[in-house]
């Protein structure tokens, strides 16, 4: 029901909106300063195997906090259910087709919520409810009351998976920009240097003097914005330049190419983290910029992946300069199916002077 669906939402900010996000800074930096303190020096590494774990388990314990080791396998098995599910096929099935990949999907949901119901029951029966995402969903609102249950079970799932998988495309493209524009990388590097030397002392300050770095997050997300196309439903007719959409009809807007409009991004192909610096013509007007999406259906956690990719990229150029292994040909594969992803990318990090 809209009213459910609305509280909902609403629980689920509490602990997602920015200021919820700001306060926790310190641990989420913590987090992402374990990417390079695994990352082997002097060989090629292949970066999506390397920083996806790190990501899975940063998201998992902002939802979750000190239950996170238990349900970050459950977490994991579900993104691997995804994986499964989304792999393209020569075959097309209805939706209500019960295919093996489907089948699979349902038993990991079931799986996850499994092991999440003692979890919410030991929270609720000691009045701990905690401060975390989930801990948010579980107080009771004095607009909706407590939410039930099953509204969370129906919830949780794809957030858990959402706080990794899109973060861990973008990933990929930052690396890969640090490692092909290295004075934009020693950029970042000089801001990342007034860091806490401890990274769970590091603050909301800390992060909004990170200016460049969140520029260049941005202007990757620009460029190749994990979540390539949009679908959304016209819920009443609407006139939209010289169309006529009917409501309830399926409208996909696709970032890629709307993020390569010269009519909003001058040189629109061109690699320049600056354009989100300059006060005139700034990109950030509401519409523009969509590698979130937009609107009221806009990613819930849009201020939690910036904040784990800025400090990743600044974390990262700290400490050590990137490079591509030689050859003409890029050493990846773009894939697109659900994300734009750079598939078996491999760079070589050594250490800065």
């Amino acid at each position: 029901m809209p009213e459910e669906r609305a509280h909902a939402r609403a629980a689920r900010m509490r602990g997602l909106r920015p200021q919820a996000v700001a306060a926790r800074i310190g641990e989420i930096a913590a987090g992402t300063d374990r990417i390079p303190d695994q990352w082997p020096t002097g060989r090629d590494v292949e970066i999506l195997p390397l920083v996806r774990p790190v990501l899975a388990e940063i998201g998992v314990r902002y939802l979750f906090s000190e239950d996170a080791p238990v349900l970050l396998p459950f977490a994991w098995q579900l993104f691997v259910a995804r994986e499964v599910l989304v792999r393209p096929s020569r075959w097309v099935w209805p939706r209500w087709v019960p295919t093996p990949a489907r089948r699979f999907r349902t038993r990991r949901q079931v799986a996850f919520t499994n092991a999440l119901r003692p979890i919410i029951s030991r929270r609720r029966t000691s009045g701990r409810l905690g401060d975390d995402v989930l801990g948010q969903m579980l107080r009771p609102s004095s607009r909706y009351g407590p939410l039930a249950e099953e509204a969370v079970f129906d919830t949780l799932p794809g957030i858990t998976v959402a706080t990794f998988e899109t973060p861990s495309r973008a990933a990929g493209w930052i690396l890969l920009h640090l490692a092909r524009y290295p004075q934009a990388a020693d950029r970042v590097a000089a801001e990342a240097a007034l860091l806490p030397a401890s990274p769970a002392s590091t603050t909301s300050s800390h992060f909004d003097n990170l200016h460049y770095t969140q520029a260049l997050v941005r202007e990757v997300l620009r460029l190749h914005p994990p979540s390539w196309l949009l679908t959304r439903r016209a819920p009443r007719r609407t006139q939209l330049a010289d169309y006529t959409i009917d409501a309830g009809s399926t409208v996909l807007v696709c970032p890629y190419t709307a993020h390569r409009d010269a009519r909003e991004h001058p040189e629109p192909d061109r690699f320049r983290p600056e354009r989100w610096l300059d006060d005139a013509g700034s990109p950030t007007r509401p519409g523009v910029f969509l590698a979130f999406g937009t609107g009221p259906h806009g990613c819930e956690g849009a201020a939690l992946a910036m904040a784990m990719l800025t400090l990743m990229t600044a974390q990262t150029a700290r400490r050590y300069h990137l490079s591509e292994p030689p050859g003409a040909e890029p050493g990846y594969r773009i894939t697109t199916f659900e994300g734009l992803a750079t598939a078996g990318l491999c760079l070589r990090a050594t250490l800065r002077g």
